[in-house]
């Protein structure tokens, strides 16, 4: 895939200023927004949930502090194992929602991919 890019001219780091790039095509600025959208409502429910456990410890101390198995509290079950569960959930979530979001911009065209490819960029 690296080879197919050789043709394009070597950009060194810190030399292109984004404000005098050309804006993006409204496919991709579509796509882009609604990335956005969907990055901020899954981040805001995910810091929802990290903020719920000490707040759960406050208030609920003693069942968060008991002992599951292994002498493994509620808090750190949390913390540790649905934490991550949660993570994998909204990447999936995320991933999805963006091929769903290219197959509704891309695929109702079909003239998109084609034109990402023959995009000139220098």
């Amino acid at each position: 895939m690296a080879a197919e890019f050789t043709e394009y001219e070597y950009v060194a780091a810190g030399t292109v200023d984004v404000s005098q790039l050309e804006p993006l095509d409204r496919e991709t600025a579509r796509i882009m927004k609604d990335e956005m959208s969907t990055g901020s409502k899954l981040t805001i429910f995910y810091y929802a949930f990290i903020f719920m456990i000490p707040i759960l410890n406050w208030h609920a101390s003693g069942f968060m502090f008991s002992r599951m198995w292994g002498g493994m509290t509620y808090t750190w079950f949390i913390t540790g194992i649905v934490a991550m569960g949660m993570a994998f959930t909204i990447a999936y979530v995320h991933t999805s929602l963006y091929e769903k979001r290219l197959h509704k911009y891309q695929g109702g065209t079909g003239a998109s991919s084609a034109h990402s490819e023959g995009r000139n960029i220098g």
